[in-house]
């Protein structure tokens, strides 16, 4: 961060940014893009006027439709009277650097509406189908008065996820052609929708993804607080193959966007900064978090002490925890030891993640021995902790030695 750029960031932000005015927006976005404004001063400026705009997340593969999707619904809620904002990253140019621009192309007509503002970024090679700047860029929105901020993000495979913890309401993008049904069932990008979107569903196969997508939901219905839906929609229109605004299944779409919102509400990014709620009794939470722990819970594996920066689980082995060789499975007991590592390393009440863990086994495990994993804080900063975990027999040998190194999210 520059003082100039500090300097700049604050003459906007008394000179027509909290108003909406598309110049002062603009600039701002550009100071922001180019890191001459640390996101923390872009965080405490804003901060009072934030968590008005909903924000909507459009995400899917490369060649799903996003931008003519995103084209279409621009339309619909212009008829509503929203101020819409998009913000479309784009793939890198791998000569300037700079973001192609494709997005702005195929979305310049309603670029030019008064109450619409396009601004592409540049991915610069950031994972996760963002910019290094997003979150901060869609702040900066909030904070000017668009009613929706609408997020396209890159072309994203599987695991690029990071627009779950931006946006409000998830719109995945699925063409006809998505897959199989194992396909459309595996980890990922799916699973991150609030809303299932069949694009071009004009095309051959789009029946064939709908129903591969709906019969997806039941297995992960039990994960979600709110119905996901999976709608089919053409923003193609019928003549001679213009984009028009009232494509078949926009209109529906808007609508379960508007249902979303009334749903669960606006401001899911600023729940994860606020700080956590203080832990008064160590214990009792760690035992919280132990029993809403599904595999924990499934593998038998219990919390039986606890309390600030350690932890204790145990398991009986059974048949079911055995491997094909009929020894107790390495997993099993990687499971058990990180169980106590991830329980002890949030039992500050932060939120922390595992990024580093590494394990050595010493003995084998039979039936009916009963083991036991402590895991102890050798050390913790603002921004790491590093744990020990001990696995051991009950009143017996020492089966494993782990460590672990988490993140402090918060």
């Amino acid at each position: 961060m520059s003082r100039e750029g500090r300097a700049a960031f604050d003459a906007l932000l008394a000179g027509g940014l909290l108003e909406g005015d598309r110049r002062a927006v603009a600039r701002a976005i550009s100071l922001v893009e180019r890191g001459e404004v640390a996101p923390d001063v872009v965080a405490h400026a804003l901060a009072p006027r934030l968590g008005r705009a909903h924000v909507v997340g459009v995400t899917g593969a490369p060649g799903a439709g996003k931008s003519t999707l995103v084209h279409a619904l621009l339309g619909e809620l212009l008829k509503l009277g929203r101020r819409i904002a998009v913000v479309a990253v784009d793939p890198s140019s791998p000569i300037s650097g700079g973001a192609v621009l494709g997005d702005r192309v195929r979305m310049g007509r309603h670029g030019e509406h008064a109450d619409v503002f396009i601004r592409s970024l540049a991915s610069r090679g950031h994972a996760g189908g963002l910019s290094r700047c997003t979150t901060e860029v869609v702040d900066l929105l909030d904070a000017a008065g668009f009613d929706t901020v609408i997020v396209e993000t890159v072309g994203a495979g599987q695991a690029e996820v990071d627009i779950m913890r931006l946006a409000d309401t998830r719109i995945v993008a699925c063409p006809p052609g998505l897959g199989d049904a194992v396909q459309a069932i595996k980890a990922g990008i799916l699973e991150i929708a609030d809303l299932l979107v069949v694009t071009k569903s004009e095309l051959p196969g789009a029946a064939t993804t709908l129903r591969d997508l709906k019969d997806m939901l039941p297995l992960r219905s039990a994960a979600v607080a709110h119905p996901v839906s999976v709608l089919p929609v053409s923003a193609i229109g019928r003549d001679g193959g213009e984009v028009v605004e009232g494509g078949d299944g926009v209109a529906e779409l808007a609508a379960a966007i508007a249902a979303h919102r009334e749903a669960v509400g606006c401001g899911r990014r600023l729940a994860l900064r606020r700080a956590p709620v203080a832990v008064t009794d160590p214990a009792a939470h760690v035992r919280a978090l132990a029993a809403a722990d599904p595999c924990a819970v499934a593998l038998g594996i219990a919390c039986t002490d606890a309390g600030a920066g350690h932890a204790t689980v145990e398991m009986t082995l059974t048949p079911q925890h055995l491997n094909f060789m009929g020894g107790c499975h390495g997993g099993v007991i990687f499971t058990l030891a990180d169980t106590a590592f991830g329980l002890a390393a949030n039992s500050h009440g932060r939120v922390a993640a595992g990024i580093d863990a590494h394990i050595t086994y010493q003995h084998a495990a039979r039936v009916g021995d009963r083991l036991v994993a402590q895991a102890t804080e050798s050390s913790v900063s603002r921004r790491l902790g590093f744990y020990t975990v001990r696995v051991f027999v009950r009143d017996g040998p020492v089966i494993s030695n782990f460590t672990g190194t988490v993140a402090v999210k918060r």
